[in-house]
């Protein structure tokens, strides 16, 4: 059994109220089993993908390492911040595709890892083609909230 490392931690932690508007970094979120981020859009059922997603519980939260886009900006030349790959928890130190089918802490929050948050043709029409292939598997975890509570950036990661 994969060990998240003991100093995996929330870099930053990212919402929006609105499809397709900007993500804002707050200091601290409200997660809710079924209702996601309190604030954000999906929450709020009006993300972009909000109509296809809402039969499943994989919406409610995205994570992704900080790592990969770190590597995605050195191999593509580029310096895109966190937010401009569109999840809402941004983690170091720990390798979320382990996640999958596992359940683990963020703060306080325990969440489910459900399947990988794959690239789209939505990312892509943002950040351009290359997007998709440099990312494939490595574009974050999409989770469920098993338990809620206020996480805040700067919280550890562990698994349960």
């Amino acid at each position: 059994m994969t060990q998240v490392p003991a100093d995996a931690t929330v870099l930053g932690l990212y919402t929006t109220a609105q499809a397709g508007a900007p993500l804002l970094e707050v200091p601290a979120v409200q997660l809710e089993p079924g209702r996601g981020l309190i604030g954000d859009r999906y929450s709020r059922s009006v993300g972009t993908f909000s109509d296809k997603l809402q039969d499943s519980q994989d919406w409610e939260v995205t994570l992704i390492e900080i790592e990969e886009i770190d590597r995605y900006n050195a191999a593509a030349g580029q310096s895109l911040p966190p937010d401009a790959f569109r999840r809402n928890v941004v983690t170091r130190g720990v390798r979320l595709n382990d996640l999958v089918g596992r359940r683990f802490r963020v703060g306080e929050a325990q969440l489910e890892g459900m399947r990988l948050c794959e690239p789209c043709a939505y990312l892509a029409g943002l950040l351009g083609p290359g997007v998709v292939k440099a990312m494939a598997h490595r574009a974050g975890l999409r989770a469920r909230i098993v338990s809620g509570a206020t996480v805040h950036a700067g919280d550890g990661v562990v698994t349960t």
